[in-house]
């Protein structure tokens, strides 16, 4: 019995030594940190800010990918913070994609932070700083520990007091040879018609010839938002890569819908089969050059008959309405400044005093004015 004991004391004695020796032999290799991570979208060099609007984008981060060498998603968080130290800070939000929209109403919640208001009877300031930043990380939080923060970007905001001019909206224009402007960002391109109570919201309904097109933010090839198949994809700037186009397979008319907050978009066949083709449209109103006794009429678009435009229109306070063949008969109007949709006798459409290119689409009564910014 003692024998066995002392062999059996040996063969654990030698186990725990061999369990020692492959200790010894483990080997810790360190995640290779990830690249820079920089925001790649330009910034305005100044963000008006108004509460009636606090639902609208205001700007949409872009950043670019970073890699961890793991086969784990990366994770980003949008920060904002009223000190540029970020020794407080809000999440604006988390995404898996690299880019993240924020509103009005974000960038105004940290402008009060700030210290701002737009109170012209106080002595706080209506105009300052607020900054963001992008964290990429792995995992759902911290327990990796592998994580890359960006440098901050420091945004110029301005809340206006009474009286002072609020920021010109979004508009999207259509570009593409499925459009009437052809692959020409500044061909009077059509625009869409902004929704009057979410302002990130827009439609269009009429002719699409077998192509191609895609969304511009303005007479330039960016901003920019293209097609993936599922979402669309926003192009900043025109040195980041040009997003793919929306394909019209068969010449007809649709319907789009696209959001510019979530990226969303959709396009479906539309029957106009049974619609009026009008030989005359106009707009008048005591806002108009005509006053209520005489209309000022419209092109009508070449390429769509049912989309009418007046370019340059120099408008005065007051109202208007459209109406077909210079008569009350066939007249549209609704209740909304700048955009909305119009219907058989409507409201008289609020305008104030400015110029304008007008546009009207005869199939859905959506109208937009949009204001002619002065060079």
């Amino acid at each position: 019995m003692k024998k066995f004991s002392i062999l059996l004391l040996t063969i654990i004695a030698l186990a725990g030594f061999t369990s020692c020796e492959h200790d010894d032999d483990i080997v810790f290799t360190a995640q290779p940190a990830a690249e820079e991570l920089i925001f790649v979208n330009s910034f305005s060099s100044n963000y008006t800010l108004t509460s009636a609007v606090k639902d609208n984008l205001a700007e949409r981060f872009v950043w670019n990918e970073v890699d961890f060498d793991a086969p784990t998603p990366v994770t980003y968080e949008l920060q904002g913070s009223a000190n540029a130290d970020f020794s407080s800070f809000d999440v604006i939000g988390t995404t898996t994609e690299t880019n993240l929209g924020v509103t009005i109403g974000q960038m105004m919640d940290l402008a009060e932070d700030a210290g701002l208001d737009n109170d012209p009877n106080t002595d706080l300031d209506n105009s300052g700083l607020i900054h963001f930043r992008v964290r990429g990380y792995l995992g759902s939080g911290n327990e990796t520990g592998l994580d890359t923060i960006s440098n901050p970007v420091s945004l110029q905001v301005t809340l206006p007091e009474v009286g002072e001019e609020e920021e010109t909206k979004l508009n999207l224009y259509l570009v593409g040879d499925a459009t009437a402007a052809g692959w020409n960002p500044d061909n009077n391109n059509t625009p869409l018609f902004r929704d009057p109570d979410n302002e990130n919201i827009f439609y269009f309904t009429g002719y699409f010839a077998a192509g191609y097109y895609k969304f511009l933010e303005g007479q330039a090839w960016a901003p920019m938002y293209g097609y993936d198949g599922s979402t669309l994809v926003y192009r900043p700037t025109e040195a980041d890569p040009d997003p793919a186009s929306i394909e019209v397979a068969s010449a007809g008319y649709y319907t789009i819908t696209v959001n510019v907050d979530d990226l969303s978009f959709s396009m479906d066949s539309y029957d106009a089969s049974g619609a009026t083709t009008y030989s005359t449209i106009g707009y008048i109103g005591n806002a108009t050059p005509g006053g209520w006794d005489a209309d000022t009429d419209m092109t009508q678009s070449s390429f769509n008959s049912h989309i009418w435009y007046a370019s340059e229109v120099s408008l005065a306070d007051g109202e208007m309405k459209f109406r077909a063949a210079d008569d009350w008969a066939v007249n549209w109007g609704a209740g909304t400044e700048l955009s909305g949709e119009a219907v058989q006798d409507g409201a008289n459409i609020p305008v104030s005093e400015g110029v304008y290119n007008i546009w009207f689409n005869d199939l859905t009564g959506r109208y937009i004015l949009i204001p002619v910014i002065e060079e």
